[in-house]
């Protein structure tokens, strides 16, 4: 399984105490780098023209000119440093690397921070400053793999992302997330051009509920329509733990959701962006069960999907 990421994302400088630290990445990337089955690889730093199928030009120069001056505070949470453009443009880079990986036909993770799911065209929020999801399936596009599923299992509702792509009927989006809860958007009800596939639910359900939630409206998004990449926004916080979200996940309900994603559409590429994930432990606990289930099923493997979990595969 192939990684990408970018040293930059680790000078992402976003004050003592604050919940999206660069230990959330460290702990993360020292777990892979210590098991042969990921290949750890750094991207190149995005250049401007994909940032520009997203964000307006003036919306990124204000970015740039903020770290240049040394950073500043962006809302009441989120915060850039002299560092963070750098920071961002390699979260990018890294995301653009996993796309292309997949379009080549291999899937890919990309390790990075700043997070991406909030962002607006126009404006940062919630941690997040550019759209790295929007951005890789954008880029996707513009490959040729016009159909993109974008699945988002981050606790938080990606409201950025639903904004950026709800007009466009060849990307649809799908978020299971805790309601009510930061940002208050993702309601069942918005859907968008049909493609709005929300799945609000409350705090501290028994697990199988929120996988099934989720497997459902993934189906249903399907439907008949294959696309032709996947995108996954990544978060973890979604766990049991997390000290900003109240879901009750465990590591192996990643690897069931990432085994049923692969065998419901085994000859989609699929591509994961870091997005949340608060404890930086249990992030890596997920991360990696999500990855292994996807190497244990390549993409292309033939697969007879059922509406059933799989059995456990046998080595």
């Amino acid at each position: 399984m192939i990684v990408f990421t970018h040293p930059d994302c680790l000078r992402h400088d976003t004050g003592r105490g604050h919940p999206e630290s660069p230990a959330r990445l460290q702990v993360l990337l020292a777990r892979l780098r210590d098991d042969d089955r990921f290949q750890v690889r750094q991207a190149a730093k995005a250049p401007r023209g994909p940032l520009l199928l997203v964000h307006p030009a003036a919306y990124l120069t204000r970015l740039e000119g903020l770290a240049n001056t040394g950073g500043g505070m962006l809302d009441q949470d989120t915060v850039m440093s002299a560092a963070s453009w750098d920071a961002a443009l390699g979260a990018v880079g890294a995301v653009l690397g996993a796309v292309t990986s997949a379009h080549d036909g291999q899937d890919a993770f990309a390790a990075i921070r700043p997070p991406g799911h909030h962002a607006l065209a126009r404006r940062a929020m919630g941690f997040c400053l550019l759209a790295n999801a929007v951005i890789g399936a954008r880029h996707a596009q513009s490959l040729g793999r016009h159909r993109i599923l974008i699945v988002d299992w981050d606790v938080h509702h990606g409201n950025g992302t639903q904004a950026l792509v709800e007009h466009d009927p060849a990307i649809r989006y799908v978020s299971l997330h805790q309601w009510p809860a930061y940002p208050g958007t993702g309601s069942a009800n918005e859907r968008g051009v049909g493609n709005i596939f929300n799945v609000p639910m409350p705090a501290g359900r028994p697990r199988s509920e929120y996988v099934a939630a989720l497997w459902s409206a993934i189906d249903a998004a399907g439907g008949e329509w294959s696309p032709d990449l996947i995108v996954i926004s990544a978060g973890f916080d979604a766990m049991a733990g997390d000290p900003l979200g109240g879901f009750t996940l465990e590591p192996e309900d990643y690897s069931t959701l990432s085994q049923r994603i692969r065998e419901r559409f085994p000859l989609v590429p699929v591509v994961s962006v870091m997005e949340g994930g608060y404890r930086p432990d249990r992030l890596a606990d997920g991360v990696v069960a999500h990855l292994t289930a996807l190497a244990q099923l390549p993409f292309g493997t033939p697969s007879g999907y059922t509406d059933s979990p799989a059995p456990p595969r046998s080595e």
